[in-house]
């Protein structure tokens, strides 16, 4: 007599660690938004994209990659590198292009990571860095910032152990803006090297908001990675180049570092078409620049109008500003958006009563503070805000930028 057949045993679809992700939730977008909403017009500040937009240059040379679609794109990235390599004065054989830095991140995560080690950041940073470390299923060790929203360095050295593979600093910050100078960098690395001399950590600087930063306090990050070999930079081109949908960042590191990345990443990993643009972007440093001194204008006249309203805003050296509205975020975030004006909770990132706001043009930063009024039932500072503000932008904005100035 035949028994009757067992049950088919059913194994997970997923491994653990995938199941208990939570996918990253990006800023909403404006088709979105006005078609839920029934808007017609909608503000987004909440990405850090840049309203200038990329170079003509890199517009250009877009328009001419477009006569190429059918061809695969250079898996070796020769121009792209020597652009990078150009603009940094460092080797070509230490520059990795990725499809943005998240996909670097995720790469660095995949190549230095091994079992049974760790990734080792801060709480209140980039959450790309934990998101990468959960998909490789390794453990992230996460320390609070200090009081003033900076990486509190001390702090994290203390956390270093044998287990520690991978460091994260996001430099500026995000998203309170913070930035850590050459000085307490090298510090760090020198305490974190006399923790773990035969076997230390990779370090990997996030410099994604670094040309915000203005030039004579840039750390330099380069010096380190010439005196350290274990070492890696990220710089991206979706930021103050004013191209995110291209997707387009880089890591500069030690080549046997760049070998191992290109063993773990995909090929074509980079599009023909962000290595066309990205290319001529890095020729245009006259439009970075003045893409750099619009913004600090346009921050600083901000952060005092948020300020002046009794709002918390965190100084900063990027395109973005933490501002705590001292009432539940995402609370204020809906109601924003039912005014037409996107931006981003940070409560995700550890700031339950805080908004990141992407500085946008003159108009775009005027409504955003209209909403914000109506929203808070704020009293709108009896000041000669928009004269102050006009005054301290026209001399940055040139004929043929995308934004016009507002009368007042």
């Amino acid at each position: 007599m035949l028994s009757a057949a067992s049950p088919p045993v059913r194994r997970p679809l997923v491994a653990d660690h995938i199941a208990r992700i939570r996918p990253f939730v990006p800023g909403r977008p404006i088709s979105a938004v006005k078609r839920e909403l029934g808007l017609s017009r909608v503000v987004k500040l909440a990405s850090n994209e840049s309203p200038l937009g990329p170079s003509p240059r890199a517009k250009a040379a877009l328009h001419r990659a477009m006569d190429d679609l059918s061809r695969y794109p250079d898996a070796g990235h020769f121009d792209l590198r020597a652009a990078i390599a150009a603009h940094t004065g460092l080797p070509a054989e230490l520059v990795s292009p990725g499809n943005g830095t998240t996909e670097l991140i995720t790469l660095l995560v995949r190549a230095f990571v091994l079992p049974g080690t760790e990734v080792l950041t801060s709480e209140g940073t980039f959450v790309a860095y934990k998101l990468g470390a959960s998909i490789a299923g390794r453990r992230i060790v996460e320390v609070p910032l200090t009081p003033d929203h900076g990486y509190d360095l001390d702090a994290m050295v203390q956390a270093v152990t044998p287990n520690t593979r991978l460091v994260f600093i996001a430099n500026p910050n995000n998203p309170t803006g913070t930035l850590l100078s050459t000085e307490q960098l090298e510090r760090f690395v020198q305490a974190v090297d006399a923790r773990c001399p035969d076997d230390p950590p990779v370090i990997v600087f996030d410099e994604a908001y670094i040309e915000y930063v203005q030039p004579e306090i840039v750390p330099d990050t380069q010096r380190i990675l010439h005196a350290r070999a274990r070492t890696v930079i990220l710089r991206t081109f979706s930021k103050a180049y004013g191209l995110a949908a291209l997707r387009c960042g880089y890591a500069l590191a030690a080549p046997e570092l760049v070998g191992h990345l290109d063993r773990v990443r995909s090929p074509f990993n980079v599009n023909a078409l962000a290595q066309a643009a990205c290319t001529h972007a890095l020729a245009d440093q006259t439009h970075l620049h003045r893409i750099r001194r619009t913004n600090a204008a346009l921050r600083e006249s901000l952060a005092d109008r948020l300020t002046e309203r009794g709002l918390a805003v965190t100084p900063s050296h990027t395109n973005f500003l933490l501002v705590d509205v001292k009432r539940d975020a995402n609370e204020v975030f809906e109601a924003l958006m039912r005014e037409g004006i996107i931006t981003r909770p940070a409560t995700v990132m550890g700031f339950p009563t805080s908004l990141r706001i992407s500085v946008g043009t003159p108009r775009e930063c005027r409504q955003l503070l209209q909403a914000l009024d109506t929203v808070l039932g704020l009293t709108r500072p009896h000041t000669a805000m928009w004269t102050t503000w006009l005054e301290r932008i026209r001399p940055l904005v040139t004929r043929g930028a995308r934004w016009p100035v507002l009368a007042v």
